[in-house]
């Protein structure tokens, strides 16, 4: 096998890294937690997990790779074989999630043509979304996303990964920026004397709502809140592992971790900034409850209403999620081509072009669970779902916050937090959250990653 690839430096590690976190979630999934529960309520719950466990699960997960120069499932048995199992594990997430990610990157392919092509009033229509995914036309979406996943990933770490993450990420950070603004200047005049403004959205999203607040609902907010942390990090699913197994020892992991949280919480704000207020203007608080259909069937109607500029700015929106999707998949992608390297010692164009033989299969069946191979399935956490539905909840609901709660006992309690604080302070840098990174990681991380794991199954329910 050749000699592993790397990133060139800081810089191309963070775009790298913040590529993969960056993604669909940020600009779908954030937004719509936040207006469902309580705005700034949901900000400052976000907020404070993101400095605490959010810190604490990506330095694990980097300093693991960056320690052991190797992807999860050998990094953990590096580490103890014992332990080897919980490296199996943390691979396999990845491995789910690529069964059902293109799909919903060619869902948004799908968008882009249409605002391209002029079809602006077409997607903003009640029954657009479902009759696209559940026509047998939704899998060549998937397929061309995928195909152009697998020619990043097989053009390797610093010609593919570094040199797409280089270009995207700061034209990704520009568009939210611009289409954020914009949606604050916008005005809607209901006809009866009322004004909605953009900015009156944003209050809505920024002010905290603590109407009918009980501990039961903190709890929830903050387990919404738990999930879209791991759904925007990339944290406890190896993808960090094998980013960190890339990242040269001159490099200040300190410094690149804080990067990597700023610029994807930054993102995920500016989302919410982006989407909230012009969900408002046009649609009202009513529109903002909207949930997992904010971007596939609220946001184009949105853009509908904003005449000739609708066009313009849903294009654009599109693209940006084009982008996040796409850096976010690469990564999972990534990952999997990571491991499979070091287990079978093949060359990357050979594990690449195999790998994406498999996933073009499996995209094409997950594309299809919306029609020809469609079920309903009763999941633990009382939600109905399909395919897709399946796969997502195997990986985000149920693996992750277990791999979370397992790596939080093995590095607190077996192989002690002063491991991963001497490669932190390698080369006499600083680990500037030293003492927080201990008491997270040994007694708070745990408790609460179990309390999530039986709540995502259901088993805190009946209790």
């Amino acid at each position: 096998m050749k000699k592993k690839g790397g990133f060139t430096g800081q810089l191309g590690f963070v775009f790298a890294a913040a590529g993969s976190a960056v993604g669909v979630g940020n600009l779908w999934r954030f937004p719509y937690l936040a207006a469902k529960d309580g705005g700034g309520v949901f900000l400052i719950i976000y907020l404070v997990l993101i400095v605490t466990v959010g810190f604490s699960l990506l330095t694990t997960d980097i300093a693991i790779g960056r320690k052991t120069g190797m992807s999860a499932i050998h990094a953990y048995e590096s580490m103890n074989k014992k332990w080897k199992f919980l490296g199996v594990i943390t691979f396999l997430v990845p491995v789910v999630i690529m069964t059902y990610y293109a799909v919903i990157g060619g869902w948004i392919l799908k968008y882009m043509l249409m605002f391209l092509m002029g079809g602006t009033k077409e997607a903003a229509s009640d029954t657009f979304f479902t009759g696209f995914i559940t026509s047998t036309s939704s899998v060549q979406f998937a397929l061309i996303f995928m195909l152009i996943t697998a020619l990043v990933v097989y053009n390797g770490v610093e010609k593919g990964i570094e040199r797409v993450s280089k270009i995207m990420m700061p034209i990704l950070l520009v568009m939210v920026i611009a289409i954020a603004i914009y949606s604050l200047t916008l005005k809607n005049d209901l006809g009866d004397g009322t004004i909605r403004t953009g900015l009156d959205g944003l209050r809505v999203y920024l002010t905290p709502d603590f109407t009918g607040m009980s501990i039961g609902r903190f709890l929830q907010i903050s387990l919404d809140a738990m999930s879209q942390l791991f759904f925007s990090l990339s944290v406890s699913m190896g993808i960090m592992i094998t980013y960190g197994s890339y990242v040269k020892k001159d490099v200040d992991l300190g410094r690149s971790i804080s990067m990597i949280e700023c610029m994807d919480t930054g993102v995920a704000l500016l989302a919410g900034m982006m989407i909230i207020p012009a969900i408002y203007v046009f649609s009202g608080v009513e529109g903002m409850a909207a949930g997992p259909g904010l971007m596939f069937i609220s946001l184009p109607k949105v853009f509908d209403c904003m005449c000739a500029a609708g066009r313009i700015i849903g294009l654009v929106f599109f693209i940006l999620a084009g982008f996040a999707a796409l850096t976010s998949c690469i990564s999972v992608l990534e990952s999997i081509t990571a491991n499979f390297m070091e287990i079978f010692h093949w060359e990357r164009k050979k594990t690449t072009g195999i790998l994406s033989v498999i996933y073009l299969a499996a995209t094409a069946v997950i594309a299809l669970g919306y029609s020809i191979f469609y079920v309903e399935v009763l999941l633990p956490n009382g939600s109905t779902g399909q395919l897709l539905d399946i796969m997502d909840y195997i990986s985000n609901s149920f693996m992750m916050p277990f791999i979370a709660f397992l790596t939080s006992i093995f590095i607190g309690w077996i192989i002690k937090p002063t491991w991963i604080a001497e490669e932190m302070e390698y080369g006499g840098r600083k680990f500037h959250r030293k003492q927080l990174y201990n008491v997270m990681v040994r007694y708070i991380l745990p408790v609460i990653m179990l309390i999530l794991f039986l709540q995502s199954t259901g088993i805190l329910n009946m209790l």
